[in-house]
């Protein structure tokens, strides 16, 4: 089974004061049907799941919504989102009206003024943080990868930075590879790569940088069937995990084997096997 697979995990992943075995979550948005969604969650064994607060109606409580009652909020921790707020107040107002509703104080900040790109406003997230942490809210807060604001963040008692690795249900993967793996090893909060990562094998490559979590939704609810994709996600979230917790660095993640790439040596052959002791190898 799959979740004993994320029990193996020796170094589980903790936020605030809940610890998690995946290390998985995934979005709600843009599934053909609520049946399809709640089919991608389960076989995803994700702990964690976002939901838009702009998708629910505001005005009756919260696990009355179609899209709450479906999740089994005993495993599940509900992360309800500010999608939509253009700046910290509007993101402020979104995360007190979730909790109001009984979504907890669990939110994830976006900020995105941007109606094209929808890109997060980093001044205005710092913003939003530290008005909510003193709030008691635990906020995972949607930023650009940006090092300097990611340490901003945590100084302002953000749970997690989450940097995208390129624009969200853009499905490019992770372009913003370099300034992530700066925001990795100066991170004292776990980093959630969020937004673009379009397949399993982005996810991988997350988790093979040192990434604690990822999230995912597009590439999940668009595929053509969206319960298998997400199960293939939580396969490479593990392979990606198992990677990196053993040492598999490949050519591109070890600051020490990048040296050795620019030192000229990788660029060479090696071979895996000794080239002398041949049969005739006295002979040649």
């Amino acid at each position: 089974m799959i979740e004993d697979q994320f029990q193996r995990d020796p170094k589980p992943l903790k936020i605030a004061n809940r610890t998690f075995k995946s290390r998985l979550f995934v979005g709600t948005g843009k599934f053909s049907s609520t049946k399809s969604m709640r089919d991608a969650i389960e076989l995803s064994c994700t702990e964690m799941v976002t939901v838009a607060l702009r998708r629910i109606d505001l005005t009756k409580p919260m696990e009355e919504e179609d899209i709450i009652a479906s999740l089994d909020l005993t495993k599940i921790q509900l992360l309800p989102n500010t999608s939509g707020a253009r700046d910290a107040e509007e993101a402020v107002r979104l995360a007190r009206i979730a909790r109001e509703m009984g979504g907890g104080n669990w939110i994830k900040l976006e900020v995105t003024p941007d109606p094209y790109y929808l890109l997060p406003d980093g001044k205005e997230t710092l913003k939003a943080t530290e008005i909510l942490v003193k709030e008691g809210f635990v906020v995972l807060p949607y930023i650009q990868a940006d090092p300097i604001l990611a340490k901003q963040l945590q100084e302002a008692g953000a749970a997690t930075v989450m940097p995208l690795g390129s624009p969200i249900g853009s499905n490019q993967g992770i372009r913003t590879k370099e300034s992530i793996k700066i925001i990795i090893e100066q991170a004292e909060v776990p980093v959630v790569i969020d937004a673009g990562l379009g397949l399993p094998s982005h996810v991988a490559e997350a988790f093979e940088m040192g990434a604690d979590a990822v999230l995912v939704n597009t590439a999940i609810a668009i595929s053509v069937h969206s319960g298998y994709s997400a199960f293939s996600f939580a396969l490479a979230t593990l392979a990606g995990r198992e990677a990196y917790l053993n040492g598999i660095y490949g050519n591109t993640n070890a600051r020490t084997l990048e040296l050795s790439y620019e030192s000229n040596t990788w660029k060479k052959a090696s071979a895996s096997s000794p080239l002398t002791g041949f049969l005739d190898e006295e002979n040649r």
